[in-house]
């Protein structure tokens, strides 16, 4: 509960009809948060109020914050004069640690309280009506449903943008038992934001002088060698996270686990909104699922096409959707709009919930795979609804890995078949986009061919694809005589074994354009990817290693996707043993990866027989926009 709070005199936005008011609020550990309370007047009346808790400085300017695609981002006055006008009141708060709030960041855990705390304080005021929302990107995502999980009786309703852990260790922070090595990139740029960084300029000179890309040639790392040795605070929480490598009291705490902590969610009306290239996918849709079918209050699920935040652009990586692409002008005029209307939708007296589709997903795929002006392939796409996900008319597909390299729907039958290779964890199969955020300057999110060039980390000459390496596995389909949508989970359950007691296999999806003019070569586009650490087979609570040369059924969940996969075009599959710098890459020698020195070479296998059929699980749907057309053109 709030134990204190002070707020300071209303003052008058220059050149606004906007007044704010500095809060300066103690929380339940005495620790004050600093917080900016926006209004349309100086004595405000009672209104709903919409919270937003940010890691980042509540009054700076962020690139997710775009709301549409012809205009700059709008500034944090900008879109608090914007809900304000709306008939609500606005409250930006600097999470604990960061920006003008007292205390130490110690990155997601803490949010679930002060959360809490704020929202209850809020309710209370004489300017709140009882009812608070909250809206974010991102982190301010994951502040949600932290403060969720302590079940604060006056949350009333949350939309969660690209954010929002269902299980951290599954998805944002580790997956199949692998560290997401984009929380080392974060914590460096923050780093050098930090308090610490403000207060002392040779913390910032330091920052300045650590080639971040050199020591991810350097890892494992320890306290005091790593490239966050200049603040201890953040090198402790983020060896701390790798560190925690098996499934346990950790993973469970409520700010990064969601799932163990639904049934303390209030029911209030939510929209759960994340894209393809986003590492929140799967969070994204678990959250909804399990908020439509454990609540009675509405849950909403947005799917675009973009990376992590970029709603405003047309484009991942070196792939264009079209035009269709953008929130703006397309699902509604502005962002703003967009999160205005919901919040009308859901709270106000004579909103409309139910006239809101369930479920809006981009589709992509349908462009002519030729260059456009910016040099980015044109894969095209088009907006979706459905009243569920994966939608009504997708069905699970069963696609058999085949030691001839083809991926089939007939299964095996031959009666001893398989591919093997050396993965050397000295030379890992390099990343190229996926589904990445805050990756800079080692890795970039985002749709790709699968060749590397100068831009990949780890990429060396002559830049052969990916699927030219021995230690990749690539298994595709014969040129598709009809387009297949995939839309819904990707799920690979495959026979393997290997001469390590630990090892890696990862599984990716690809749509592989066929040539054109301009890409003489065609096109592998990646769609979604995912890696499951081998010594997590029984369970992830309890890793046991492998016994060499025995033959283990394991199952790699890869986030969903939507896509067209046009005729001409193929599915397919790479299956290998590591994705760096995206995760961090096993030793094989059944070590922690965030302790060991030594690797070894795993020889690892894949089995494709009759009674070891290997297999990638799709949800496909014939072309939805030819149906469309046939059902019209129906007397």
């Amino acid at each position: 509960m709030i134990t204190g709070a002070e707020a300071e005199a209303p003052e008058r936005v220059p050149g606004r009809r906007l007044w704010r008011r500095v809060l300066r609020t103690a929380v339940r550990d005495g620790i004050v948060l600093a917080a900016d309370l926006y209004t349309a007047e100086p004595d405000p009346p009672p209104r709903p109020v919409i919270l937003e808790r940010t890691p980042y400085g509540r009054r700076a300017v962020r690139g997710s914050d775009r709301s549409r695609h012809d205009e700059p981002t709008p500034l944090p006055e900008d879109t608090s004069e914007y809900f304000v006008r709306a008939g609500y009141h606005v409250v930006r708060q600097d999470c604990r640690g960061r920006g003008d709030s007292e205390g130490t960041f110690v990155k997601y855990l803490g949010e679930g309280p002060d959360g809490a705390d704020t929202i209850e304080w809020i309710a209370a005021q004489p300017w709140c009506d009882g009812r608070v929302a909250m809206m974010g990107v991102s982190y301010s995502a994951h502040a949600q449903t932290a403060a969720a999980a302590e079940t604060p009786g006056h949350l009333a309703a949350m939309f969660m943008d690209s954010g929002g852990f269902a299980s951290a260790y599954e998805a944002g922070m580790r997956m199949g038992g692998a560290f997401e090595l984009k929380q080392v990139t974060w914590a460096f740029r923050h780093g050098e934001e930090s308090p610490e960084a403000e207060r002392d300029p040779l913390v910032r000179q330091a920052f300045a002088a650590t080639d971040l890309r050199a020591w991810f040639g350097a890892m494992p790392w320890r306290p005091g060698l790593s490239p966050l040795r200049q603040v201890a605070d953040y090198e402790a929480y983020l060896l701390d996270q790798w560190r925690n490598d098996a499934f346990g009291a950790y993973w469970r705490q409520p700010a990064i686990y969601g799932r163990g902590h639904y049934d303390r969610f209030p029911d209030v009306a939510t929209l759960h909104m994340s894209s393809w290239y986003d590492p929140y996918v799967r969070s994204t849709i678990e959250n909804f699922q399990a908020m439509s079918e454990l609540k009675r209050s509405p849950a909403y699920l947005v799917m675009g096409p973009w990376t992590h935040g970029k709603r405003c652009v047309t484009y991942a990586g070196d792939v264009d959707f079209g035009p269709a692409a953008t929130l703006s002008d397309n699902l509604d005029e502005s962002y703003l709009a967009f999160r205005r209307h919901w919040f009308d939708a859901v709270l106000g007296e004579e909103g409309d919930a139910g006239a809101i589709p369930p479920v809006r997903y981009f589709l992509m795929g349908g462009g002519d795979g030729r260059r456009d002006a910016s040099g980015r392939m044109r894969h095209g796409g088009h907006w979706r609804t459905d009243t569920q996900w994966p939608p009504a008319a997708a069905r699970e597909t069963t696609f058999y890995l085949r030691s001839s390299g083809e991926l089939s729907r007939t299964r095996p039958e031959e009666e001893s078949a398989w591919v093997e290779y050396d993965f050397d964890p000295d030379d890992p199969v390099p990343t190229i986009g996926g589904q990445v955020t805050s990756g800079e300057p080692v890795m970039v999110g985002g749709a790709f061919d699968q060749v590397p060039d100068e831009r990949i980390y780890g990429a060396r000459e002559p830049y052969l694809p990916l699927s030219a390496r021995p230690d990749v596995i690539s298994l595709a389909t014969p040129p598709l005589t009809e387009p297949l949508a995939v839309t819904g989970p990707v799920t690979a359950r495959i026979f393997v074994s290997s001469s390590a007691p630990d090892t890696d296999f990862t599984v990716k999806l690809v749509d592989v354009h066929p040539p054109n003019e301009d890409y003489p070569h065609g096109f592998a586009m990646n769609l979604t990817e995912a890696i499951f650490r081998c010594r997590f087979h029984r369970s992830f609570e309890h890793p046991e290693p492998l016994s060499p040369g025995r033959v283990y059924e394991i199952e790699i969940p890869a986030p969903d996707t939507a896509n067209l996969f046009e005729a001409g075009h193929r599915i397919r599959v790479d299956i290998s043993s590591s994705d760096f710098p995206r995760f961090d890459v096993n030793s094989n020698t059944g070590e922690p990866e965030a302790l060991t020195r030594r690797k070894v070479v795993a020889v690892n296998r894949v089995y494709m027989d009759a009674a070891r059929p290997s297999a990638v699980v799709l949800w496909t749907q014939p072309d939805p926009y030819r149906r469309e057309e046939e059902n019209a053109g129906t007397p």
